[in-house]
């Protein structure tokens, strides 16, 4: 893997995030891959889980962005920066991720294992106050 193909790979899981296509999203993956979302929960393994996996992360948000910096590529591993936001629905809380991926692919440039630590931040609208109609 070269940083180009790493970063087209990359470029490709963030457009499949912003568009909310789960479909696009597994396509990223080999139909034996392993995704942990964090070190603290069972891996999901396959495509077909992936997929569900991201068809229901996505229902819950829109107006997504998502940018990344390629830290290094080594082999076929690859380490990068990525940062997404978007708005929490329903309840319209704005959400911003910030986070590191590590990829191993296979020779045909799909990702194997994906390995992710991120951190959160979540602000909530303001609660609009409505007039009392007795007062």
């Amino acid at each position: 893997m070269t940083k180009e193909s790493f970063s087209r790979w990359c470029r490709a899981y963030g457009h499949a995030w912003g568009a909310r296509d789960p479909d696009a999203a597994a396509a990223l993956f080999a139909p034996d891959a392993c995704y942990c979302e964090t070190p603290f929960t069972a891996p999901m393994r396959g495509q077909e889980a992936i997929r569900a996996y991201w068809e229901a992360a996505v229902r819950t948000q829109r107006d997504i962005t998502f940018s990344y910096f390629v830290l290094g590529v080594s082999g076929a591993r690859g380490l990068a920066h990525w940062q997404a936001a978007f708005i929490r629905v329903p309840g319209n809380a704005r959400v911003w991720l910030d986070g590191i991926l590590a990829v191993e692919m296979n020779k045909a440039g799909l990702c194997r294992t994906f390995r992710e630590w991120w951190h959160r931040r979540e602000t909530h609208p303001p609660v609009s106050k409505t007039m009392d109609a007795c007062s």
